[in-house]
């Protein structure tokens, strides 16, 4: 249990919606939590949020995330806006995280660090309105729409005849770099209708109503119409702290971890889009649950074994319930609480529970 309000069961680095998650499990599930998060991050530049069930379109990434500190916030979480410079183990086994000039500790650290898209060269469309970075997230807004794919390599090509399912107007467009596809793909595009472009992109034209892409200029002169379209570059995982904890990490540079979380370093897990798989919020929500299900089952004090119960004998009144006096007192006065906030607590918690800033 923790000791101080520094000190922690869990310790979440990345606020995305795998961090949120698995914030938001860990401290409703009676361990005291602690998210560090230094703002930004893919999730916080969507301009609307997609394929989230019960979350509406209009609801802007930095709505999401903001929602998501404020419901890990009400059940009792601590929140803390800044940058983890290093994680370091102490010899009793917990996790000590540099924090600008503050120190927290914990005894469990989950890494949900994420990664960033490497940005082609300008000039560019509009993120959001014309350059978007998840094919599976907004395909559907180009169904039946001109749309480009840049990219020179392998990734390029396929997310090209992928595209093919929603649209008939697709143009890989290389910028006049060499094709780094195999010979294998070559055929494959040669295959289907797609239009390979490797004149570079000199210029771009906006709807100067809604600022959607309109069109795109190249360098011989002429103009091809796009509603939108994804650049496929590669991605730079941000595994800094995995790396100086010793995690093992996969062949594309992701954590390795398994079906919960885990990395190869006891105590430390990963989640969300610095782990293999689809970068995907659902899917990074998910992460961020089956992480903190898998964290609970290794903290929690009860049932103790048959081994401990044989040592240290019988479980006595006074050491139960296991949860800290600070998240009961959160837990009795919150409106989900069994047939509502008992009210004496609800009043001294009201002064006392944070809100997550709206940025």
């Amino acid at each position: 249990m923790s000791s101080s309000d520094d000190d922690y069961d869990i310790a979440v680095v990345g606020g995305g919606p795998a961090g949120l998650t698995t914030a938001l499990y860990g401290t409703r599930l009676g361990h005291d939590t602690v998210l560090v998060d230094r703002g930004g991050g893919r999730a916080a530049m969507m301009a609307d949020t997609h394929n989230v069930i019960g979350v509406t379109e209009e609801t802007s990434g930095n709505e999401f995330l903001a929602i998501g500190r404020e419901q890990v916030q009400s059940y009792g979480g601590t929140f803390e806006r800044g940058f983890v410079t290093d994680i370091d183990r102490d010899d009793d086994g917990r996790f000590r995280l540099s924090v600008g000039d503050d120190e927290l500790r914990a005894d469990r650290v989950v890494l949900a660090t994420g990664f960033s898209d490497e940005r082609p060269d300008p000039p560019l469309p509009r993120t959001g309105k014309g350059l978007h970075y998840c094919l599976h997230c907004d395909a559907y807004m180009f169904v039946d729409e001109p749309v480009y794919v840049m990219g020179h390599g392998e990734a390029a090509a396929h997310v090209a005849m992928i595209m093919l399912n929603v649209t008939d107007e697709v143009d890989l467009l290389t910028r006049g770099a060499e094709p780094t596809w195999s010979d294998e793909t070559a055929a494959q595009l040669e295959a289907h209708p797609v239009d390979v472009v490797h004149e570079d992109v000199v210029g771009v034209e906006n709807d100067p109503d809604s600022g959607w892409l309109d069109a795109l200029e190249f360098e011989d002169g002429t103009t091809r119409e796009y509603r939108g379209g994804f650049p496929m570059y590669g991605s730079d995982y941000n595994t800094g702290l995995a790396k100086g904890l010793g995690c093992d990490l996969t062949d594309d540079g992701t954590v390795d971890v398994d079906d919960h979380g885990r990395t190869s370093v006891e105590g430390v897990y990963a989640v969300g889009d610095v782990t293999p798989g689809h970068n995907q919020v659902p899917v990074a929500m998910g992460q961020g649950a089956k992480a903190g299900l898998a964290i609970h089952k290794e903290l929690r004090e009860f049932p103790r074994s048959k081994e401990s119960v044989a040592r240290d004998g019988p479980v006595a009144d006074d050491e139960v319930p296991a949860i800290s006096p600070e998240l009961m007192a959160t837990a009795v006065a919150h409106e989900g609480h069994a047939g509502g906030p008992r009210e004496e607590a609800n009043r001294e918690a009201a002064a006392e529970t944070p809100r997550a800033d709206d940025d």
